[in-house]
């Protein structure tokens, strides 16, 4: 997917994968639940900037309005600050991928 925000380019074909989830087992047991989602984060090469793409039911983050008071399932992607991405690596991401993207954010008890 590829999104011009504010000025600003994302491209998921040309930018740094850092993790993928879902919220299966997280509250929704099946695909077919108007709240499940699927989502992968990413990281530019070149500024470093982080966004998620994802797609998802009519209930999900990633909700398209269908008109008056209707949604849909959809897809987008989202930019994401620093913080926002480790935050969101922390729920969803295998620690040593959270170290290894996000290590000058993290201190150590």
């Amino acid at each position: 997917m590829k999104k011009i925000i504010d000025g600003v380019r994302y491209d998921a074909d040309k930018a740094v994968k850092v993790g993928a989830a879902d919220n299966l087992g997280l509250g929704v047991s099946s695909v077919t639940d108007f709240a499940y989602w699927t989502a992968e984060l990413y990281r530019t090469p070149r500024s470093g900037r982080f966004f998620l793409v994802g797609e998802g039911g009519p209930q999900s983050r990633f909700a398209q309005s269908a008109g008056q008071n209707t949604w849909s399932g959809g897809s987008d992607l989202i930019p994401m600050s620093k913080e926002e991405a480790l935050s969101w690596a922390e729920r969803y991401l295998d620690v040593e991928v959270v170290e290894e993207h996000f290590s000058e954010l993290i201190e150590d008890a």
